[in-house]
C-alpha cells in the first residue's frame, strides 16, 4: 500500500531536498515531515538516507496516534517523535522541519533566545525565538524524542501561539520549525537561520541593541492576522 497522496509525497520530498540546498544542514543532519490529518498518518525522511539518494519511495508513513511505521522496512527518522508531539499538539500545522544550521546552533548551545533586533525578523516571528529548558536526566533516559517535542509545547503554548511563533531551538540541541505545509516549514527554517546570523553579527557590533516593540509589532501585523495587507492573493 501507497501512503499519502501524490501531492503530499511529492511535497514531502522537495521540502526534504531544500534542506541541502539551502544550506540548513550538513550530511543527513535535518529531516521535514508532512501530515495527511484526514488518514491519521504523516510521511517522514528516512533515518541516515542522504539528500541526494532520496526519493518518494523512501518516505516513512507514521501513525499519528500509535507512532508505528505504517509501511515498508525503513526506518523513520530518529525525531519522529518530536514531530507526532508536534502534529498531536497543533491541529493547524501541515509539516515540521529539524535541521542544524549553524548559527541557530550556535544560540541554541549558547541556551539563548534569539532575539528581535529588526524587521527581517518580526516579519515572520512574533517575538524572540525562544529556547526551551535543558531536558533532565529522566528525560533523556526514557523517550527523549518526545520529550524533545514536548519541551518546545511546554514553551511555546498552544495552536494560536505555534502560528504566532513557527519555530524554536532545544537548548544544547537545535531548531525545529513548523508550518502549514512542509515547504512552509522549511521556509520558516530558511528565516530562522538568517535571523539567527543577522543577530550573531548585531550583538557582535552592538551587544545593547534592541528593536523598538512597534516596530516589531507594525512588520509582524502587516503580514500576519485579517489586517494583513503584504503580497497579493495567487491566481
Amino acid at each position: 500500500m501507497i501512503y499519502g497522496s501524490p501531492a503530499l509525497r511529492r511535497a514531502v520530498l522537495l521540502a526534504n531536498q531544500t534542506i541541502p540546498k539551502a544550506g540548513l544542514a550538513q550530511l543527513t543532519w535535518g529531516n521535514v515531515s508532512g501530515i495527511d490529518r484526514e488518514g491519521g498518518f504523516y510521511l517522514i525522511k528516512p533515518s541516515g538516507v542522504a539528500y541526494d539518494e532520496l526519493t518518494e519511495d523512501h518516505l516513512v508513513p507514521v501513525d499519528l496516534q500509535t507512532g508505528k511505521v505504517l509501511a515498508g522496512d525503513l526506518r523513520p527518522s530518529v525525531d519522529s517523535e518530536s514531530h507526532r508531539a508536534f502534529y498531536l499538539a497543533w491541529p493547524s500545522i501541515g509539516g515540521v522541519t529539524h535541521t542544524h544550521s549553524t548559527n541557530a546552533v550556535a544560540f541554541a548551545q549558547a541556551n539563548r533566545d534569539i532575539p528581535v533586533l529588526g524587521t527581517t525578523h518580526a516579519d515572520t516571528f512574533n517575538g524572540p525565538v525562544p529556547v526551551t529548558r535543558t531536558l533532565t536526566p529522566e528525560e533523556c533516559a526514557t523517550d527523549y524524542e518526545l520529550n524533545t517535542g514536548r519541551v518546545i509545547i511546554e514553551h511555546i503554548g498552544d495552536d494560536e501561539a505555534a502560528a504566532a511563533m513557527p519555530a524554536a531551538i532545544v537548548a544544547n540541541h537545535g531548531p525545529f520549525t513548523w508550518g502549514a505545509t512542509p515547504q512552509k516549514s522549511v521556509e520558516h527554517g530558511i528565516i530562522l537561520e538568517a535571523v539567527a546570523e543577522m543577530a550573531l553579527k548585531t550583538l557582535a557590533l552592538n551587544p545593547t541593541a534592541s528593536t523598538p516593540a512597534h516596530l516589531q509589532e507594525r512588520h509582524f501585523k502587516r503580514k500576519h492576522g485579517p489586517g494583513a495587507y503584504y503580497g497579493n492573493p495567487r491566481p
